[in-house]
């Protein structure tokens, strides 16, 4: 964790608003990428996890993402019928799905809790199930430049597909009111949770990003002093030509473009000490919402852990007034 404040002032940050360039053809390139994905989509299946947690329902859940590929995760709810709302969770860097029943808290809380394994990582400081069976031309270890050099065979086209592409399955699965889905994560959960919002329309009905990674990628390859940013950097230090390319692939993901067609009700949090996804970064996403009604929740004096539990009750509490969960239910 980082001892002192990363970033400008939070005066300053609080009027942090980069002039980022949309790439030409943004909406249409995602609109055929989610396309082709749902063409390419079998069935989602279900399968009853025999484990430890007794008190909930823990399942096993297949589904098709980018191109097809099964993508893997659990559903974690309340036993009974419904309909309940949900939450989808999405994995920070490296981090995959976990073992069934790590993760319980959202659906102690009465929601129906979908946590999306990443494709090709889960091997960090969670396991995951999910390969990543698309190539890449040359890139630095990790997955930041994998295919960097065109959009359409970039990682993150194929890991923000799957996610918009598990907001269509929550949708359908048994017991979960459609009209009450939220997208949740941390870090890189942050930014997966920021495109499935601005993919899905109006398929998303709230958004809870902590600490979110993939925002003004062009301020922070320059100044991030830490991985998973340095990736990039060190990557355009051997293809010194090749600076132009990366940054309009890396613009198709950023999420502080993606997040201008945000319209629903969003709730932040950044870290001021944060060394690995700056305060700035956070600021510009939250500052390019349309909603109108977003907040923010400053942590002054942690790192990338962000508010941890502590923000966890902040985020059920907010969530809970905005779904009509009355508190205790």
């Amino acid at each position: 964790m980082a001892q002192t404040f990363t970033d400008m002032p939070l005066e300053l940050l609080r009027e942090y608003r980069p002039e980022l360039v949309e790439p030409d053809g943004l909406d249409a390139f995602w609109a055929d990428t989610l396309a082709e994905a749902r063409a390419a989509a079998r069935p989602a299946t279900l399968t009853l996890v025999d484990g430890p947690v007794r008190a909930l329902s823990v399942q096993d859940l297949r589904f098709s993402g980018y191109a097809g590929d099964e993508i893997r995760g659990w559903v974690v709810r309340p036993h009974g019928d419904g309909p309940l709302p949900a939450v989808v969770e999405f994995i920070g860097y490296g981090g995959g799905r976990g073992l069934p029943g790590d993760k319980i808290a959202w659906a102690a809380a009465g929601y129906v809790h979908v946590i999306m394994d990443t494709r090709g990582q889960g091997s960090g400081w969670s396991i995951g199930d999910t390969p990543d069976p698309h190539g890449s031309t040359a890139a630095y270890p990790g997955v930041m430049t994998r295919g960097i050099h065109d959009p359409r065979e970039y990682y993150y086209r194929r890991l923000y597909t799957d996610a918009a592409r598990l907001v269509d399955v929550v949708r359908e699965l048994p017991g979960v009111d459609a009209t009450r889905i939220a997208v949740t994560g941390g870090s890189q959960g942050g930014a997966l949770a920021i495109a499935a919002a601005a993919l899905s329309g109006d398929a998303v009905a709230a958004l809870l990003p902590d600490v979110p990674f993939l925002c003004d990628i062009p301020n922070a390859i320059v100044r991030t002093p830490s991985p998973p940013f340095t990736e990039i950097t060190r990557w355009l230090s051997i293809h010194r030509d090749d600076t132009a390319a990366a940054l309009h692939t890396l613009s198709h993901i950023d999420g502080a473009i993606l997040a201008r067609r945000i319209r629903v009700p969003a709730f932040f949090s950044v870290a001021l000490m944060d060394d690995i996804v700056l305060p700035s970064g956070v600021f510009a996403a939250f500052h390019a919402l349309a909603s109108e009604d977003a907040a923010i929740e400053v942590y002054p004096y942690n790192g990338h852990e962000g508010g941890g539990s502590r923000h966890w009750a902040r985020q059920v509490a907010w969530l809970d007034a905005r779904f009509g969960v009355a508190s205790g239910a």
